[in-house]
Order: C-alpha cells, then sequence, then structure tokens
C-alpha cells in the first residue's frame, strides 16, 4: 500500500522498472511512492544494476529480524497527570519523528527532538535521553550537538547539580525560519552579484537574476509573517485590563 512498508510486489515493479532504463522518479510515480524511497531501496540492496527483487525481500525480513531481536522495548512515556493516554502520546511521538525526518533531519536527532518537544517542561538531561529512547550515551551526544548547531535546543545547566539538561523551547521554529531567512539573504545577494558578472540581457544572467527576486520577495513575505506571530504572542501574554466593575483575580 502507497506509503507503507515496501511488498515483494513492489520489489518485483522495482526490478521490473530498472530492467526497462526507467528512473527512480518514474518508478516511484508508478507505485504511487516517492522517489527517494525507490532510490534508498535500490541503494541499499545492490544498486541499479544489482539489484533483485527476491535478495532484496529476503535482506529486509532478515534486518527486521534481527532489529526486533536488538531492540529492547521502548519505555512507556510518564504521564504526568494530565489524563494523557500513553500509547496516544507515544504513536504520536512516533509520527511526528517520522515527518522531521521527511523533512531532512537525521533520525536519531529528530527522536531526541521529539522527544523533547512532547515533554511539558521541553527539558531532559542526557541521561533522561538515553534512558526514554533506549540508544547509547554517545549517540545523544552526537544528536544534541547537531540539533545545538542547528539552533533547535539548547543547554542549561540543572539548578544545584552540575549535570545539563537540553531544552526545546517555545521559538524552536522561529529560531529555524531566521536561520533560513538569512540563508536565503545570502543566496540572493550572490544571485545579484552573478546577474551582473554575467550581465542581465543573457539567459544565464536573467536566470541569476530572477532567483534573486524570488528569494528577496520570500524573505519579505516571511518577515510580515513573523512579524504578525510576534505581535499576536505580546497580545496573548498581556494582561488583560479589568473591565468597568470588573475585578481581575
Amino acid at each position: 500500500m502507497p506509503g507503507g512498508r515496501l511488498t515483494d510486489e513492489d520489489r518485483q515493479h522495482i526490478a521490473a522498472g530498472l530492467a526497462e532504463g526507467l528512473g527512480y522518479a518514474e518508478i516511484g510515480r508508478r507505485l504511487g511512492r516517492p522517489a527517494s524511497t525507490i532510490m534508498r531501496e535500490v541503494t541499499r540492496n545492490g544498486g541499479p544494476d544489482g539489484y533483485r527483487a527476491d535478495r532484496a525481500q529476503e535482506a529486509t525480513r532478515h534486518r527486521a529480524r534481527r532489529h526486533k531481536q536488538a531492540r529492547p522495548p521502548v519505555p512507556p512515556i510518564p504521564d504526568t497527570g494530565h489524563g494523557r493516554d500513553p500509547q496516544a502520546v507515544l504513536d504520536f511521538a512516533e509520527s511526528f519523528t517520522a515527518l522531521l525526518v521527511q523533512q531532512g533531519l537525521p533520525r536519531m536527532e529528530a527522536r531526541v527532538l521529539a522527544c523533547l518537544y512532547i515533554t511539558d517542561s521541553g527539558a531532559l538531561t542526557a541521561a533522561d535521553l538515553v534512558q526514554r529512547l533506549q540508544v547509547s550515551p554517545a549517540s545523544i551526544s552526537h544528536a544534541v550537538a547537531f540539533l545545538e548547531q542547528q539552533g533547535m535546543l539548547r543547554r542549561e545547566r540543572v539548578p544545584g547539580a552540575r549535570r545539563e539538561r537540553y531544552v526545546a523551547d517555545d521559538e524552536i521554529w522561529l529560531r529555524s525560519i531566521l536561520a533560513a531567512l538569512q540563508m536565503n539573504e545570502a543566496l540572493a545577494s550572490a544571485s545579484q552579484r552573478g546577474a551582473e558578472v554575467l550581465g542581465v540581457t543573457t539567459p544565464a544572467g536573467a536566470r541569476f537574476g530572477s532567483s534573486a527576486e524570488l528569494l528577496l520577495l520570500v524573505n519579505q513575505a516571511f518577515r510580515q509573517v513573523l512579524e504578525q506571530w510576534q505581535q499576536s504572542q505580546a497580545e496573548r501574554t498581556r494582561p488583560r485590563a479589568a473591565a468597568p466593575g470588573e475585578e481581575l483575580s
């Protein structure tokens, strides 16, 4: 089924498509799957010239058995008294992790970020993450370093202790968007320079000029949106004035 795991029949279609000389995008279109899924499947099972459906299916079964045997049970996410269904929370954490992976985040980094983001405090120590995700301290350390570099979490000292905890606060996506805007500005500046060097009336120069215009328009629109969001956040946190005759508790 589209979006689920590849079946033996899917792999037969992939092998047939490769034999026809089809590209990953066309094979994926026929199966109703992203080209990236087809590319990963082929790459991990012999490449375009060595892919065989039966061997790929058997290798997948072997990896699944090995993974099932090696992976310890995931501890339940503790209910903090809000009446949440622990299984529903766990299912959401897994689906949110998968979404982050689809957006380009490495899987371990996505698991760490999702684990932090679903907690009410938004903060966990390295030991907490190791226990919840059932991975090694080194895996957590590498993931945290990557996320911190991307501005997606920050470190803070645990009060009264020497340990650190990692925090995913309410402005995680704001910082991500601002970083993207800075990159867009750099690309727009380079594109404008490219248009000047190549000549704005030439095809190559016009291409760079058009790119610069688009990037600048995108940045302008995003900055307007961010201003609106910041205003709405300020209004939400501003103390409400009492109406005539009303007493605020």
